[in-house]
């Protein structure tokens, strides 16, 4: 294949972003798979993100296999795999990140408007067949949303594998409290690879540097960048800060793929889900798989899909994509086993929405809504909360969002309540599943800060509830509250005789197993991978400690999207 190193894009405003393209040696025009980022298109995956390397190398062979990887680099497309396939593959260093100079800020307008016009330029090239698809993972997946809202002439299709589109709710903050992740991601992932850094760290096949030929001080640097976290930590309501970084999917109408793991709890799966359930584009798909949140996009199976949607709307090959079902679900079964099954809409029309109701006197869940009780529980935030559970008189499907109708008081004037959704084996241990960095979770978490209960009631849902995060509503202390905690959605067949629990809690989850590391990750994993809050300025002890008790009298359950067999 021909390759163009640092190839020049000028934006709008003078600036020039530099992208390296990979295509096709023979001449011709051919369609354009464009990615844009800040984690270093010259920075090797082997090198950058190693133990997942390792990882994906020793449990998916086929995702390294039929390449020479020496072009592999993290969360986008592998060109060995697709320019032979009759693709050019675009890759282009966000401003300020890797070899593209400016002012490093992440999810902005600014950001959205270069990507617009890249594509518009890898349209405009000689080699360029005027057709434009996007496709990568995360980051490389999230903006995604963005850019085809701004609707780019040439951009004809795009592939959202594990992408978040909601800034606030799937990204900052959680439930209205600030989410750690985004603090460490951009102190190892982003600043490591900041135009101007001295990392050290030199593009294999061309032995430059991976940020850029110039050396910027430590002052310079700081200069040239975003304090991400301090705009998130300084900013708890949901203002125009969030609405710039997020996607209005009301204007996405380009046609789409939306690829969620189940197992991606506190970053993209939601907006996978929404972004399928909401886009306006008339012709959208949703996969959802298991899995780390990397490896599933380099397999034989990741590939062959993306290829089978790309090669429809970019090549226009009448392969059949057009009768592919809308939704095409990897239901997961305890010791992550997975059987496909195509279903034609989301959530699936056949769910029998159930309620379990929560038992003060046993702490149990109930079919039924039995009687109101005067009991009360009162619960330790930072402790191990209150576990509610039942065991499943057959086998259950849970497939789809949850929520949970909670009323509570607080002893301060506020509470935030992490809920957990728990499977446990006949035996009393509990079942850990693969997270997407994680690689034992829960099957489900969902969080709301108290102060944060107000509802829009044009966008709620009865299964999922929607928090507006304009108004800070502080308790008055021993007042009783209403609750609506969204959960975000997830896939289970539990087992006869198995128990499904849910805990309520003030804190993150965390299992009694031996914690996991990631070596682009900063924290050891237990349970809610990189996706903690623990922030001593958000969620001071003062108030967020104080004791919570749940009430009964009116009574709290849990719905659940139960999943009748077909």
């Amino acid at each position: 294949m021909k390759i163009d190193w640092d190839v020049p894009i000028a934006m709008d405003d003078g600036l020039v972003l530099r992208a390296d393209v990979f295509r096709p040696d023979e001449p011709g025009r051919y369609p354009a798979l464009l990615s844009y980022g800040p984690y270093g298109k010259g920075l090797a995956f082997q090198e950058g993100y190693k133990t997942a390397w390792e990882i994906m190398a020793r449990e998916n062979p086929d995702a390294v296999s039929g390449t020479s990887n020496r072009y592999q680099n993290w969360e986008v497309v592998d060109p060995e795999k697709w320019v032979p396939h009759g693709y050019a593959c675009i890759r282009v260093d966000s401003r300020g990140a890797g070899r593209s100079p400016g002012y490093l800020c992440h999810n902005d307008a600014r950001e959205t408007r270069d990507i617009h016009l890249c594509i518009e330029w890898a349209a405009a090239q000689p080699w360029c067949s005027g057709k434009v698809g996007m496709n990568g993972i995360s980051y490389y997946a999230s903006n995604q949303w963005r850019a085809a809202a701004t609707h780019p002439p040439h951009l004809a299709a795009i592939c959202a594998w594990e992408g978040w589109n909601d800034a606030y709710r799937e990204s900052a903050r959680h439930g209205g409290m600030v989410c750690s992740f985004r603090k460490n991601w951009q102190d190892m992932q982003v600043k490591t690879v900041q135009h101007g850094f001295d990392n050290g760290k030199k593009n294999p096949n061309t032995g430059e540097p991976v940020c850029g030929p110039e050396i910027l001080g430590e002052a310079e640097l700081v200069k040239n960048r975003e304090n991400m976290w301090q705009a998130f930590l300084s900013r708890e309501r949901w203002d125009e800060y969030y609405v710039e970084r997020s996607a209005d999917l009301s204007r996405v109408t380009v046609p789409l793929l939306s690829a969620a793991n189940w197992g991606g709890q506190g970053l993209h799966t939601r907006g996978n889900f929404e972004g399928f359930a909401r886009a306006a584009s008339k012709e959208k798909w949703l996969e959802a798989h298991g899995g780390s949140h990397w490896a599933p996009f380099y397999t034989d199976y990741g590939v062959a899909l993306q290829k089978r949607f790309f090669d429809f709307f970019l090549k226009g090959e009448p392969n059949g994509w057009d009768r592919q079902p809308r939704v095409q679900l990897n239901v997961r079964h305890p010791g992550e086993k997975f059987v496909m099954r195509h279903e034609s809409e989301w959530p699936l029309a056949r769910t029998k929405w159930t309620k379990l109701f929560l038992e003060p006197k046993d702490l149990s869940l109930s079919w039924s809504d039995g009687s109101v009780s005067k009991n009360k529980i009162e619960y330790d935030p930072f402790g191990k909360g209150v576990t509610f559970s039942m065991a499943m008189p057959e086998e259950t499907e849970i497939t789809g969002p949850s929520a949970l109708k909670l009323f509570i008081s607080s002893a301060t004037n506020d509470a935030d309540i992490f809920a957990v959704l728990r499977v446990f084996e006949p035996g009393g241990k509990e079942v850990l599943f693969q997270g997407a960095l994680d690689p034992k979770t829960p099957v489900a978490q969902g969080w709301l800060r108290a102060s944060h209960r107000k509802l829009d009631p044009a966008k709620s849902l009865p299964y999922r509830p929607w928090h507006t995060h304009d108004e800070i509503q502080k308790l008055v202390p021993g007042k009783e509250y209403e609750l609506d905690v969204e959960i975000w959605p997830t896939c289970i067949v539990i087992p006869k005789g198995w128990k499904l629990a849910l805990t309520i809690l003030g804190r993150d989850y965390e299992h009694d197993d031996a914690a996991a590391t990631l070596s682009n990750m900063k924290n050891p994993m237990k349970g809610c991978g990189p996706f903690t809050h623990d922030d001593e300025t958000d969620r001071p002890r003062a108030v967020f400690g104080g004791k919570v008790t749940l009430h009964f009298d009116r009574k709290p359950f849990l719905l659940l999207p139960i999943i009748p067999a077909k």
